[in-house]
């Protein structure tokens, strides 16, 4: 007798949300409820398992207890703004991806991502809150792995148009 064939279910990204603001921690938690429901645009879309806070020093905490592939973290926060975690983050050794969101200007923004970026960090991208779905989406990709079609819509990062790579 033949044993049927069962598609294995690709992997969840772990993904840990920092913002002090608990709307914009519930919208993204939607999104990307919704993206991983969705299949996204090319069908290979993992499913999510988010994690949130709005403490920075707690999310620190976890980083070391459970580190998630995907970071996402406001930039303006009380006590410990998100240039500071970032620095936190780099020195304990974060490897996943990091998206940086604020709604500073975009010189703000930019800043922040070089300064990250200058600490090792892996970051996807610096976007301006509240990030579009199509935005999130593109940013992404590079954790979706090879499943995602790099012809799909979304595959480039919006915040830079070159194609991303998964370096």
């Amino acid at each position: 007798m033949d044993e049927p064939v069962t598609q294995a279910t690709p992997p969840r990204i772990r993904v840990l949300l920092l913002d002090d603001d608990h709307f914009m921690l519930e919208l993204l938690t939607d999104m990307l409820a919704d993206l991983g429901n969705s299949g996204g645009a090319g069908g290979g879309v993992a499913a999510f398992e988010v994690r949130t806070e709005s403490d920075a020093r707690r999310a620190l905490a976890s980083l070391a207890l459970d580190p998630p592939a995907l970071l996402i973290c406001d930039l303006s926060m009380p006590d410990m703004d998100g240039i500071e975690f970032m620095q936190a983050a780099a020195a304990a050794g974060f490897g996943g991806g990091v998206m940086l969101l604020s709604g500073m200007d975009s010189g703000v923004r930019k800043a922040a991502e070089r300064l990250a970026k200058a600490h090792g960090l892996n970051v996807l991208g610096a976007f301006k809150k509240p990030i579009s779905a199509l935005e999130l989406q593109s940013a992404l990709g590079p954790l979706r792995g090879p499943a995602q079609d790099p012809n799909a819509p979304g595959h480039e990062n919006l915040y830079n148009p070159s194609p991303v790579s998964g370096k």
